[in-house]
Order: structure tokens, then sequence, then C-alpha cells
């Protein structure tokens, strides 16, 4: 097939070869990651999360140096940040901005001012509606499967992401939860999609801001090991909305917790053992986020030579998919 064979709207919009996105996880797709993945000719979002201005100014730098003239773009959670973070981003020229969690409205002019292209992250069809009436540029459908924070009462990626599809266009659709190899990149286009939006497979990479014994418990993983659950943000006390759950590795708090998220809450005792326990070592400074897919992972390859990999394995499978028709 080639490369032209995976060109999509979604490439020739942004400027990208392939039409493979590094997921903006908050804190750990740093500079260094989301470089190495516009470098390998995906596109690289800065992870930024709720916009903290001393690791914006330590990472942006470095993604500018790593991504070597290639474009890269920035993620923020919508419901953690204020216009003057956005308008600092923005700034540093990102060929896209990324929104997800909460409401991104108070955002949109201001992206879309600048020049830069608007994604917006949907995790129902709610969302996903209201992306579309916001003019989003490229809408992320994002299934239950994926690693860290989504939809509470969501859907699947696979029926899910058709559903976008058809709601959305002409807008491109990148498909996003449970994606880890080129079959996923292969099924995500087969759905409809214009691209994959990839997390936990890029955090076991060289390049990712992540210690070195979760990327080890991704490699380790299986997808029965993960589940979704408010527990962990209540128990560090996180102010993330309660309408998101977050897919999470196995976890002490998680066992003694499980459904009894209302009981936690009003447990500043168990909150405060937790912050204890973190400071004795005792348990991981931040819980272990991982998509269903991580028995896909069984390496820790450099990002850089991952999304090449990853094309190869989407165009084989494609190819696969072409003979069989």
């Amino acid at each position: 097939m080639g490369l032209m064979g995976l060109s999509t709207a979604f490439t020739e919009m942004i400027g990208v070869e392939l039409p493979i996105a590094l997921a903006p996880m908050g804190g750990s797709a740093g500079g260094a990651l989301a470089g190495a993945v516009s470098r390998g000719g995906g596109f690289g979002l800065l992870g930024s999360g709720n916009g903290d201005q001393d690791w914006l100014a330590r990472e942006l730098p470095v993604l500018v140096d790593e991504a070597a003239g290639k474009p890269w773009g920035i993620g923020f959670q919508a419901w953690a940040i204020d216009v003057a973070v956005v308008a600092r981003a923005l700034e540093h020229g990102p060929a896209a901005v990324m929104l997800s969690f909460g409401d991104p409205s108070p955002f949109v002019e201001h992206i879309r001012s600048a020049g830069a292209v608007l994604i917006i992250q949907a995790t129902d069809m709610e969302e996903a509606r209201r992306a579309v009436d916001l003019g989003a540029d490229v809408i992320v459908a994002q299934g239950t499967e994926s690693g860290g924070h989504g939809a509470r009462n969501g859907r699947s990626t696979l029926p899910f992401v058709p559903a976008v599809v058809d709601l959305a266009a002409p807008v491109p659709v990148l498909a996003a939860g449970g994606i880890a190899d080129g079959r996923g990149v292969a099924a995500a286009l087969a759905l409809g999609a214009e691209g994959a939006l990839i997390g936990t497979r890029f955090q076991a990479t060289t390049e990712a801001l992540i210690a070195p014994e979760t990327a080890q418990a991704i490699v380790e993983g299986r997808g029965e090991d993960t589940e979704r659950n408010r527990v962990l943000d209540i128990a560090r006390s996180s102010r993330w909305p309660s309408k998101y759950t977050a897919r999470t590795l196995g976890h002490p708090y998680l066992d003694a917790w499980r459904g009894r998220e209302d009981e936690l809450a009003a447990a500043p005792h168990a909150q405060q053992a937790y912050q204890e326990a973190v400071v004795r070592g005792e348990i991981p400074p931040l819980p272990r986020w991982a998509s269903e897919a991580i028995d896909l992972i069984d390496d820790l390859p450099s990002a850089f030579d991952l999304v090449g990999t990853l094309a190869a394995q989407a165009e084989q499978a494609l190819s696969r998919a072409g003979r069989r028709g």
C-alpha cells in the first residue's frame, strides 16, 4: 500500500504522514514523547492536563526541539483550566489544541482565532453532539476500554466510533480506547474514523514521563487486571468530575473501598491515610492508568520507532482485509 494508503482527512488537515495521534495523557505525554511521535510521522499531543505553568515551561521547549519542525499539538482537561492557560499555550504555535472532559465552549474562539485545529474529545453521544455544535475540526470518540479517565456510562470503542462518525460527518473522527497495535489502527479506519488516538501503548515507551515500575506493570499486566473506578480519585482528593471514572490497574485502596465511593468521600481520615501511604512509599504516587489492550503490550520500545511499526502493522492488516474482500 505504501504510506499514501494511510493518508486520511486527518493527516491532510494536520499535515502529518500517518493517522496515528498520541493521546495527551496528563503528565506522562511530555515533550520528549510528543516530539518523538511527531518526528516519527504521527501527531504528538502534549499532555498538559490542568495546564500547570511550571510543567508547561519545562516541557514545551523540549517538545518544540524534539518535534524538529513537524506539527504537534497540546491537550487540556477542560474542567481543570482557564482561558489564560490556553492563551499561553497558543503563543507557542501548536498545530492543534485538544479539549477533553468538561465544557470546551469557553476556549473554542481563542483556539480558532489563533488558527489552530480544534480537537474535541467525546465520551458519549451528548458530548459528540456538543462538539459538532461547537464546530470542532476533529472529534475524538473515546470508548470505555481506554486507560485513564473516560465516561462512567460510556460505550465500547467498536460500537461508539461508527455512531459518532455518522453523527459528525463530514467532520473527521479519531478513534480512541483499547487501540495498542496496528490492527487497532486498521480497525479504526475500517469503522470510518480518520485515524487513531493511542494512549497506553505510548506510555510503555522509553520517552514517556512515567515511573519505570508503572511501565513494567503495563508490560506485565493483563486487560482483566484493569477496571473503571472513582475510588482512587476520591482517595487522593482529586477534583475530577464524578461523571468520569478512570480505568486503572489494581490497587490496595480499590480493594478496600470498591463500591463504597460515597462512604470514602465522607471519610477524610481515609484520604489522609492515602497521602501518608504515598509518602511512606507503600503505594505509587499516582494510580496506574492502563487500557484493556495491555495484553498487546509486551515491550518498551522507542515511541519514534513505534509509530512506524504501528503504521506497517496497520497496512498489513488492511491489505489482508482487502484480499478477503
